[in-house]
């Protein structure tokens, strides 16, 4: 399964990004797509997934601000970040994952700053 993710940048505080994210090759039905991020030294940290019948979850840190969704049909997921803030600065990585396989992406920088 290869990821191709797209959508980062620099953003003011408050703004709003999406990021968006297709996978391609040998595509499981029964799947979790995600957006997981991670900072120089730390570990990397689950942001928002999302199952293939739609079952999310966020991280406690972007509930209200952060929205995920797919497209089962393209294979995309797509991360809607609003509100955004000077800490949700990272390097963000889409994510499949399927009967005990993981795959990941290449990252996409995003930056809160003004």
């Amino acid at each position: 399964v290869q990821l191709q993710a797209s959508g980062g940048g620099l953003v003011q505080p408050g703004g709003s990004l999406r990021l968006s994210c297709v996978a391609s090759g040998f595509i499981v039905g029964i799947n979790t797509m995600g957006w997981y991020r991670q900072a120089p030294g730390k570990q990397r940290e689950s942001v928002a997934t999302i199952t293939n019948v739609g079952r999310t979850t966020y991280a406690d840190s972007v509930k209200g601000r952060f929205t995920i969704s797919r497209d089962n049909a393209k294979n995309t997921v797509s991360l809607q970040m609003n509100s955004l803030k000077p800490e949700d600065t990272d390097v963000y990585y889409c994510n499949y994952y399927s009967f005990g396989s993981n795959y990941w992406g290449k990252g996409t920088l995003v930056t809160v700053s003004s």
